[in-house]
């Protein structure tokens, strides 16, 4: 049960979540950059540093936490600002925060951590992380089921409904219609997978 075949599958998995959370922050790159929207620049921040913290790579310097605890700030102060347009933008008050309290957790050893990612196994308070793990597992089991209703509705129906009559986007929690409802809702989820995945191995 242990030695080379479980670091084996502990990399590959890592490495799989490295992949994962990159595509998501590309997706919601290129949405951001075609649509000016805010909010997807902020999803694409916390995909990209998920990305990052995910590597299973021994870099050393310790680096990592400083650089990923500035990304995470910032990211939390923009969706504080990004609450003026209401509060469906507090999940990205959530994840940034979440992420900032993974890399506090982690300290300034992360780097040469054990478990494959940038924190340690058994790090941060315990009541905290279970809080967390709850919310993130119900936002995955609400997500895919949005994400199944919004594919059996069909393109045309998910269209109509995402769209309001300011251009905002009310369904899908972020106030952007950018790009395929579908794919933003299967965006989230990866990140949402992603995130729980990471609190998992505190």
């Amino acid at each position: 049960m242990h030695g080379p075949a479980t670091s084996l599958s502990t990399s590959v998995s890592a490495w799989l979540l490295v992949l994962l959370c990159a595509v998501s922050g590309a997706y919601c790159l290129r949405r951001a950059g075609r649509a000016g929207d805010g909010a997807a620049a902020g999803e694409a921040a916390m995909g990209f540093g998920m990305a990052v913290m995910a590597v299973p790579l021994r870099l050393g310097g310790g680096w990592q936490a400083p650089v990923l605890g500035a990304v995470f700030c910032g990211a939390a102060l923009h969706a504080l600002w990004l609450l003026r347009g209401g509060p469906h933008h507090a999940h990205h008050l959530v994840g940034s925060l979440t992420m900032l309290y993974m890399v506090l957790a982690a300290g300034p050893g992360a780097a040469s951590g054990s478990s494959g990612h940038t924190h340690g196994p058994g790090a941060g308070l315990p009541l905290l992380t279970g809080l967390l793990l709850l919310y993130y597992a119900g936002y995955v089991v609400l997500g895919g089921a949005r994400l199944v209703t919004v594919g059996g509705t069909g393109s045309a129906g998910s269209a109509g409904s995402a769209g309001s009559a300011d251009g905002t986007d009310h369904t899908d929690g972020t106030g952007a219609a950018a790009g395929p409802a579908e794919m933003i809702r299967a965006c989230r989820l990866a990140m949402g997978i992603g995130m729980l995945a990471m609190l998992l191995t505190m």
